[in-house]
């Protein structure tokens, strides 16, 4: 079979459904290399800074990476801003559902939140509340955000960092992204 018949789902076959499952099984063998590849279009997003948001983006996760966090936190420091490539109003909101079905909860809520967190920087600056992360003050993982954002994410803007490159992160991105994916977290 080249393709299914139907042209409307109600209508396929069981037979019609095993080989899309197939082919689906097959696109997400790829995943990885999708997401490698998104990562290192962050090269030409937002211009203004003294780094790139690729090179933010990896030196969020070296700097994760070098206070030995484990591999799912430096997964989401390598990813955090991805989202900034099709929603950059928004971009937690996408990071957060690339990385949710790989990482344990605590590491989707820093991600979902991670932007909010950063406004503690510089909100004031653009009419934004710095404040606005203490609405979550007192939860499980706030710390963990707060952390996240003040040894990793705010301090990587610098161009004379030692920072690995993209290549250095494809083993942990292909390991993580194969080893199944998590029941759902709401």
């Amino acid at each position: 079979m080249e393709h299914v018949a139907f042209r409307v789902m109600k209508d396929g076959t069981r037979e019609e459904y095993q080989f899309l499952r197939g082919l689906e099984k097959e696109w997400v063998r790829g995943h990885a290399d999708r997401v490698l590849s998104a990562i290192q279009e962050l090269d030409g997003a937002v211009d203004g800074y003294q780094v790139s948001r690729l090179t933010h983006s990896l030196q969020t996760a070296t700097r994760a990476e070098r206070d030995n966090a484990d591999d799912e936190m430096v997964f989401a420091a390598l990813v955090h801003d991805i989202g900034d490539l099709l929603s950059p109003l928004n971009h937690s909101a996408i990071a957060v559902e690339i990385v949710r079905p790989y990482v344990r909860e605590e590491v989707t809520w820093v991600v979902e939140k991670h932007g909010l967190f950063q406004d503690y920087y510089y909100g004031h600056f653009i009419g934004r509340d710095r404040n606005g992360r203490d609405r979550y003050r007192g939860h499980k993982w706030f710390d963990s955000c707060a952390d996240f954002c003040e040894n990793w994410d705010q301090a990587s803007f610098d161009p004379d960092y030692d920072t690995h490159p993209l290549e250095h992160f494809a083993p942990l991105v292909h390991d993580l992204l194969s080893r199944g994916v998590r029941p759902f977290q709401a």
